[in-house]
């Protein structure tokens, strides 16, 4: 396998719609407890005629102490079909496979009413690079990158997040490691690695523990995993993400993210942040991992972003895209 230095993009989603609608009494997420106001359910009317099992939310203008343009939709998914769009390329050797924009996924894939940017990816001498998991009915299309460093002389071999639904139909957030197709591994916990630390054995099939063998029928890839078993996890050290620059996990900034809640609806998070609109600086992956705990998901993790950040409801953008269009990218969440 080729190794390559992969340049995470820090995360930014931009949005336009003002708030409308009430909360439904029965709303399963309205938490009495937390400190924020409710978010405002918009499905009606603003994105066309919408299937009864997706449901549409904007935030509050102050979320977690600060203002926030943000946007949930949720889809149930014993009604809904959750599907992955990506770059094959399981080897990661490159792919010749073109990057798309979520327009263009919306319109080649029978128009989906939900489309969501997923994993990292990046280009290198015109050849695309996937860097995150990406499953499609059970085939792997790519796993996650399975090195990582900051001065590319001591090596890392983190555990990645990997949002999985497996053949069962059970959803979780886990991390993941890939060294063939023999050994690729699911870990209930990750290995613990640090930049400025000896680096952790490599994963194998006995560390970290609890590994099982890979199995997906659909899953997205990218980090760091937020929430596990209803717990805020928020493990970018471990998975040896850059904290201050690059995705820059430790810093207000624009975000997606996708969870799951106990009773089985998928929920898509995007955030604003670098004051595309006024005063809007974004979140840092632990505020969005205590956001969608609120919200009512067990586990969760964190996508890609920055110009990548954008969200679709029936083919409607939700965000206004920070590159100022969509940007193509490596894969894409689209739910029917």
């Amino acid at each position: 396998m080729k190794k390559y230095a992969v340049i995470f993009a820090a995360i930014v989603v931009a949005a336009c719609s003002s708030k409308g609608g009430d909360i439904p009494s029965d709303w399963p997420w309205l938490d009495p407890d937390a400190d924020d106001e409710p978010w405002t359910e918009v499905t009606d009317g603003r994105y066309g005629s919408l299937p009864d099992y997706v449901k549409v939310y904007h935030s509050p203008e102050v979320l977690k102490g600060k203002k926030a343009e943000a946007w949930i939709a949720t889809a149930d998914l014993s009604k809904a079909e959750f599907h992955v769009w990506g770059l094959n390329d399981p080897e990661l050797d490159g792919s010749s496979d073109q990057l798309k924009t979520p327009t263009q996924v919306f319109n080649g894939f029978g128009a989906p009413v939900l489309v969501l940017n997923g994993g990292y990816f990046y280009s290198d001498s015109g050849i695309n690079y996937p860097a995150s998991l990406a499953v499609e009915n059970g085939v792997l299309l790519s796993p996650n990158i399975n090195y990582a460093s900051e001065d590319w002389v001591t090596m890392y071999y983190p555990t990645r997040a990997a949002f999985i639904m497996h053949a069962n139909g059970k959803i979780e957030a886990s991390w993941t490691y890939f060294a063939g197709e023999d050994n690729h591994f699911i870990y209930p916990v990750p290995a613990e690695n640090s930049y400025g630390s000896n680096p952790q054995p490599t994963p194998s099939a006995t560390f970290p523990a609890g590994a099982t063998a890979f199995e997906a029928k659909t899953a997205i890839g990218a980090g760091p995993v937020l929430i596990k078993n209803s717990e805020i996890m928020n493990t970018w050290r471990y998975e040896c993400i850059p904290g201050d620059y690059d995705v820059n996990c430790a810093n207000p900034d624009p975000r997606s993210a996708i969870g799951i809640t106990a009773d089985n609806r998928l929920v898509l998070f995007v955030c604003e942040g670098r004051e595309m609109t006024e005063g809007v600086l974004g979140y840092s992956t632990e505020n969005v991992a205590k956001v969608l705990k609120e919200f009512g998901c067990t586990d969760a993790i964190n996508l890609d972003g920055g110009g990548s950040s954008c969200l679709l409801v029936n083919g409607f953008e939700t965000i206004k895209p920070s590159d100022g269009k969509q940007r193509s990218v490596g894969s894409c969440i689209y739910i029917k």
